[in-house]
């Protein structure tokens, strides 16, 4: 067990050397490291294993200094978004070995493998650090807050380039509002920004204060000819000297002209009008009172309705009397009807004449 100790010892001082960084300066780290080393381990591993391991562990957290295998070399400064990211990537990482609830050599080699995936994720934090959020601005003198990881603590970094950003032409039509926008994306982010100033440039040597303060926009209402020019905006800084200082060119063009557009329908309806004769033309007046009546005679209809439902649901038991009643007197009178019509229908040669019987109370005749 000795050698496959010491093995597993090393590899984990490997991994941890190559996969840390400034992640130790963070309490929410040395929290997790000390928990580990007085809750979990005691249970999980043996006394005499216990202390080599985890004095291992801090020793290698502790003098890291630099990460090799990167592309741009390491130089050992951090922002605290990055940090954040790497710190709740390797806490969560303990988490779940806690969580999976290995001891002795199983615990070594599952904490040696999370490593070596936690060296992965945080060599691209940091390769995405030093490309994009290691002094992004492009022009000007930006103050960015970093951590050293070598004494964990917080600096500002003077990230300097050229101050003048540039011209940008502004054209607004007369009448109209102008408005100059002096804010760049980085200055949210950058340490030490004073106040927005802007100036009315009039020659070499002549310019007149037209705002200063924490705005970084100049709006002039409704501009004239005699507003057009150059304008300049400064930022200033804690320190000597501005920020960025960006140029105006405005142009002010004649005032807008604005064509009235006719309703669309107008001309349609006044052509489809215009080709109906005069007794096609429906007068106003009469217009409501065909209205009206027509909403009466629907009320009227859906009136007899409802009254006609009215009686069968509450009714019920006397209108089938009365309908059977009805058909029982018709069904009565229905053969007589017959026999009266089918007199006439009988063929003229079954109409014969029969004599009338005699009767019993004839007379006899006479004899004298």
């Amino acid at each position: 067990m000795g050698p496959q100790l010491a093995l597993l010892v090393g590899a984990l001082a490997w991994c941890l050397l190559s996969a840390r960084g400034c992640v130790i300066c963070d309490r929410r780290v040395l929290a997790a490291l000390d928990s580990l080393d007085k809750e979990y381990l005691p249970t999980h591993l043996a006394p005499e294993r216990h202390r080599e391991v985890m004095e291992t562990i801090r020793q290698t957290v502790e003098n890291f200094r630099d990460l090799p295998d990167l592309e741009d070399p390491f130089m050992g400064v951090i922002d605290e978004a990055t940090m954040h990211m790497a710190v709740l990537s390797f806490l969560r990482s303990v988490k779940l070995i806690r969580n999976s609830d290995v001891a002795d050599d199983t615990f070594m080699k599952e904490f040696s493998w999370m490593l070596t995936l936690e060296k992965a994720a945080f060599r691209g934090y940091i390769t995405r650090f030093q490309r994009e959020d290691f002094c992004p601005n492009k022009c000007g003198t930006m103050l960015q807050l970093l951590i050293w990881c070598s004494n964990c603590k917080k600096q500002l970094h003077v990230c300097r380039k050229s101050r003048d950003c540039g011209v940008r032409q502004i054209n607004v039509h007369e009448k109209e509002d102008m408005i100059l926008d002096c804010e760049l994306n980085w200055h949210k982010f950058s340490q030490g920004l004073t106040n927005y100033s802007f100036y009315r440039v009039w020659g070499s040597n002549s310019e007149t204060l037209l705002y200063k303060g924490r705005r970084p926009t100049l709006t002039q209402r409704l501009v004239m000819p005699e507003d057009a020019g150059n304008y300049r905006c400064e930022l200033g800084t804690v320190r000597s000297g501005p920020a960025t200082v960006i140029h105006f060119q405005v142009t002010v063009l004649p005032k807008r002209v604005i064509e009235e557009i006719p309703k669309p329908n107008t001309g349609i309806q006044n052509q489809r009008f215009g080709s109906l004769k005069r007794s096609e033309c429906l007068k106003p007046e009469k217009e409501p009172r065909g209205f009206l009546l027509e909403m009466l005679t629907w009320g009227f209809v859906f009136l007899i309705i409802g009254f006609a439902t009215a009686v069968l649901c509450f009714r019920y038991g006397t209108v089938i009397h009365s309908i059977n009643l009805w058909f029982r007197t018709d069904k009565a009178a229905a053969p007589q009807d017959e026999v009266k019509e089918s007199r006439p229908s009988q063929s003229p040669l079954s109409q014969t004449q029969v004599p009338p019987e005699p009767t019993e109370k004839a007379t006899a005749p006479n004899h004298k």
